[in-house]
């Protein structure tokens, strides 16, 4: 199946499609990753986010602009630059810390504004995952996180693989709700206090 056929699939809420958009292409993803970052544990991390903003905002790729291939990994690029930009803000806080040293001058707009936007996306996906029931929790960790197949994981728990995929299926409706809960409420709270202010065009 190409590449448009399983975004498609993704944007229609199936978690089969994502998995595997993710088995073709977190290799190459998790190499870029790795160059940008040189940081193993890091890569992994952008990898998995850039999957679950696939997966959160599917409509945020548009066909007409390029391969679904180059978008994404254009995206991992993206937030692989800012992870290398805030691990080197962080080690420079922290030696200034050390040695006692005022902070740098910075742009507070920026730096509140990026690390506010992480903080509350990291903070929506681990309410999400703890939200699950614990077996539908435990298989989207060992597909997403520890990468392995519906197949690896049903010989692994021993359950049927067609319980895998139902598990899996459910568990990503739950979370695709849970991330777009409080997105959509602030929308519509900003539509009742706008007013006359003008509609909202979903990205």
């Amino acid at each position: 199946m190409d590449d448009l056929a399983l975004h498609a699939r993704v944007q229609a809420g199936d978690p089969s499609a994502l998995e595997e958009l993710y088995g073709r292409y977190a290799p190459s993803a998790f190499g870029l990753a790795l160059r940008v970052t040189g940081d193993a544990t890091l890569a992994q991390d952008v990898v998995q986010d850039a999957f679950l903003a696939l997966w959160d905002r599917p409509r945020a790729f548009d066909p007409d602009r390029g391969p679904l291939r180059t978008w994404l990994l254009a995206l991992v690029h993206h937030r692989a630059v800012d992870a290398v930009r805030r691990e080197a803000r962080l080690r420079e806080r922290a030696t200034r810390a050390a040695n006692l040293e005022p902070p740098a001058v910075e742009d507070p707009a920026d730096e509140v504004v990026e690390d506010a936007d992480l903080a509350e996306r990291r903070r929506r996906v681990r309410e999400a995952l703890a939200g699950l029931p614990a077996d539908q929790r435990r298989v989207i960790e060992m597909a997403y996180f520890d990468g392995k197949t519906q197949p690896e994981i049903a010989s692994e728990l021993k359950i049927p693989l067609g319980t895998v995929k139902t598990r899996t299926f459910a568990a990503m409706r739950r979370l695709r709700a849970a991330m777009e809960g409080p997105a959509r409420a602030e929308v519509a709270s900003d539509g009742r206090a706008g007013g006359r202010a003008g509609g909202w065009e979903d990205a």
